[in-house]
């Protein structure tokens, strides 16, 4: 069975940093490409950030520059490095592995 666990997130101040993490259980990590997405009060959910098992990476516009994804195999783990955070950022962020896993998400609040 597998299972997605994010943590790391939490009220800051814009400007501010924060590194989010899932933790996976299963076999399935290091093989499957996987996803960061943000869904924000009456707003859809969108993706922020991807990366391959080959470790290549994609971001959406809005985070380009300042989120960084990761993922350590090793750990059965990905990350995301988010700096100069906005208010804007602030979602309920889940993590993913296609097509059908989903993390319950962590709270990023960011105040101006």
């Amino acid at each position: 069975q597998v299972q997605l666990v994010e943590s790391g997130g939490g009220l800051v101040q814009a400007g501010g940093s924060l590194r989010l993490s899932c933790a996976v259980s299963g076999t399935i990590f290091s093989i499957n490409p996987m996803a960061w997405y943000r869904q924000a009060p009456g707003k859809q959910r969108e993706l922020v950030a991807t990366i391959t098992s080959g470790r290549s990476t994609t971001y959406a516009d809005s985070v380009k520059g300042r989120f960084t994804i990761s993922r350590d195999n090793a750990k059965n783990t990905m990350y995301l490095q988010m700096n100069s955070l906005k208010p804007e950022d602030t979602a309920v962020y889940y993590c993913h592995i296609p097509p059908v896993y989903w993390g319950q998400g962590t709270q990023v609040t960011v105040s101006s």
